[in-house]
């Protein structure tokens, strides 16, 4: 027989059971692998350490940032496209700043963030790999900013990048990438550009593949993709449309422009459709080549006006 004093116990324990698990699931970051929530995404990112481990952001507008110094931590959010982290930076640079091991997004929104420096990026990557899949990035100076890393890669998968980029004293993009091993950007969405270029990397591999540009709602924009220092790699099955209001217009792709780090030989660009926006009469080239190196350019759909390629 059960007393009458442990009935209430009993009813006691599974309350505070219940109260605890449900403190757990509406905490604004849980890290999975324990179930302990934090109220700062800092704090969630201490308790892994330099272990690995995953933070679930809850479906809520956070006024938040952090600094990942350590270890290899996916971000998720519960319901894709419904964590935001807006307006807040940490070190003046970004919503995240990664330089552990290894960071994985998936999920997250990062919006409004502006530095005084006017580089205020959704993530600031300064070493390690980072892989980005289903996030979107809106209304700030980057989407993305990196350091250099050349034993490192980037990959970003079936992600928006909107209103982005700037140039003001300098100039801030989409997606500037340092002296990266590899870059690679597949199924994603680049739009309305601000300033700057949608994507400008350093890294010496690059791949954009089965991508949208969309430059009819840009505002003083620049190349779609702008390769500074050579890269070999592969650009295909694309859509580019070049809007009207450009700070520069001549050309889509840019390879070599600033240095030749890396050789540019074979770099493939192919299999992509490249017209200007409706209405839009103007003459431009495809692919500007800096490098003097051979590139392979073919089965391209070009609209009229638009140049296969030139020698700059």
């Amino acid at each position: 027989m059960i007393s009458k004093l442990r009935i209430p116990l009993v009813a006691m324990t599974i309350a505070l059971l219940a109260t605890a698990a449900d403190a757990r699931q509406t905490a604004p970051y849980t890290v999975a692998e324990s179930g302990q929530g934090f109220t700062r995404l800092q704090d969630a990112i201490n308790a892994i350490g330099s272990g690995t481990g995953t933070i679930r952001f809850a479906a809520m507008r956070f006024a938040d940032c952090a600094v990942q110094n350590a270890g290899s931590i996916t971000y998720v959010a519960a319901v894709p496209g419904q964590a935001v982290l807006d307006g807040v930076a940490c070190e003046g640079k970004a919503a995240l700043v990664l330089r552990g091991k290894a960071a994985r997004i998936e999920g997250l929104v990062f919006a409004n963030i502006r530095v005084p420096d006017q580089n205020g990026a959704g993530i600031r990557l300064e070493k390690g790999d980072l892989t980005v899949s289903q996030s979107w990035f809106r209304d700030s100076e980057q989407g993305i900013l990196t350091g250099n890393d050349p034993e490192a890669s980037i990959a970003i998968d079936k992600s928006t990048f909107t209103r982005l980029g700037l140039c003001a004293a300098d100039c801030a993009h989409s997606i500037y990438v340092g002296d990266y091993g590899a870059l690679t950007v597949t199924r994603s969405r680049f739009e309305a550009g601000r300033g700057g270029h949608y994507v400008k990397s350093r890294s010496a591999r690059i791949s954009v593949l089965n991508s949208s540009f969309d430059d009819t709602g840009g505002r003083a924009t620049n190349y779609m993709i702008d390769l500074p220092a050579g890269a070999v790699g592969r650009i295909a099955d694309n859509w580019f449309v070049q809007g009207r209001n450009k700070e520069n217009y001549s050309a889509f792709i840019a390879v070599a422009a600033e240095d030749k780090w890396h050789t540019s030989t074979g770099l493939a660009v192919e299999n992509n459709n490249a017209r200007f926006a409706p209405g839009l009469s103007r003459n431009s080239t495809f692919v500007a080549n800096w490098s003097g190196e051979q590139l392979r350019i073919a089965n391209n759909t070009l609209g009229n006006g638009l140049k296969r390629t030139d020698r700059r």
